[in-house]
């Protein structure tokens, strides 16, 4: 039974499996099990509160951010529940989207958590999508990529609708969460390394963790139609695939120097640009498409902290790295 174009209202037999890979993510995903109010923001509030900790550069920091990661974990959301699992008729890996739509409901509370706990204009927050350009330009681009397969008589049927299907994923999995998502990641995250913010930067860290499995199955889910599907694979294709890549890495760099123009604590915009080149060529890697950019890590302790290596090896990696929050400790 092919991974789409089967019946989508059948009921969900998980049995027998076609897809042993997407019961693995499935079950990984329930062993990663959080809720942000585990986390303590404590001390946060007292940074945030003090008129000495945080820098304005800091400040503005924190906040583009909450912006940006408030309105893209709700766009990855929709597209989940209104296009992705419409198309995807498997019912193991319909099982695993139900699961990352859940995880992507605790990300968009994880929010709604941080800006309550402390005391943050919503309407500032969740309008950056509005006032901030260079967040626009990048959910922009992203929905604008998909519009087509939100259409009510959209089908994956033929090799053209195929492809609109494949740019979806690509769309969301590998650019929205694979590459939109990292500079801001690695900002939160130096500050979590100079002891700033460090609730809401756990909290970024718990998001990655699960935001690694999202991007290893939805490689895994263009992979397995591009192989039931290898008339769809073309060079024209592949072409346009890194044309996407390196628009959405010329995105992300512009958000980067925007959001960190002044740098932080041996960190600054350029840096950020380069670590985008070098997450954008393992994201082509994934797809068995060449690099572009050739970039070292800048931020080797990114590695570490969000282990970003599970994405490529994850079905090396030992059943005891997944485990409940509460149980979770962090080099």
């Amino acid at each position: 039974m092919p991974i789409i174009n089967n019946s989508k209202t059948d009921p969900n037999k998980i049995l027998p499996i076609t897809y042993p890979w997407a019961r693995e993510y499935y079950r990984a995903g329930v062993n990663n099990n959080w809720v942000p109010e585990e986390v303590s923001m404590q001390k946060d509030v007292e940074q945030w509160k003090s008129d000495s900790v945080l820098s304005k550069t800091e400040r503005r920091l924190i906040l583009w951010n909450l912006g940006f990661f408030s309105t893209a974990e709700s766009l990855t959301a929709n597209n989940i529940v209104l296009a992705v699992y419409n198309h995807v008729t498997n019912p193991e890996a319909r099982q695993y989207l139900l699961r990352q739509g859940f995880e992507e409901a605790i990300h968009t509370d994880t929010f709604i958590y941080c800006c309550d706990t402390l005391g943050l204009d919503p309407d500032e927050i969740y309008n950056m999508y509005l006032t901030i350009p260079s967040i626009k330009e990048k959910d922009d681009f992203v929905v604008e990529l998909t519009k087509s397969v939100f259409d009510p008589t959209f089908t994956t049927e033929g090799s053209e609708n195929v492809q609109k299907f494949l740019c979806d994923l690509i769309g969301y999995y590998v650019i929205m969460e694979g590459i939109f998502f990292y500079a801001g990641f690695a900002m939160m995250l130096a500050l979590k390394r100079q002891n700033k913010m460090v609730g809401i930067g756990e909290q970024f860290e718990y998001i990655m963790r699960d935001e690694s499995l999202h991007l290893a199955f939805g490689c895994d889910l263009i992979k397995t139609i591009r192989k039931e599907n290898p008339e769809v694979w073309t060079q024209t294709f592949c072409d346009h695939v890194v044309d996407l890549v390196k628009k959405a890495v010329e995105l992300e760099q512009r958000y980067a120097r925007d959001a960190c123009p002044e740098g932080l604590l041996g960190i600054n915009a350029d840096r950020f640009s380069d670590y985008v080149e070098y997450v954008a060529d393992r994201r082509l890697e994934r797809l068995d498409l060449p690099k572009v950019y050739n970039r070292e890590n800048p931020f080797p302790w990114m590695s570490q902290a969000t282990d970003l290596a599970k994405e490529k090896n994850f079905f090396e990696t030992r059943v005891t790295e997944y485990q409940s929050a509460a149980a979770l400790t962090w080099d």
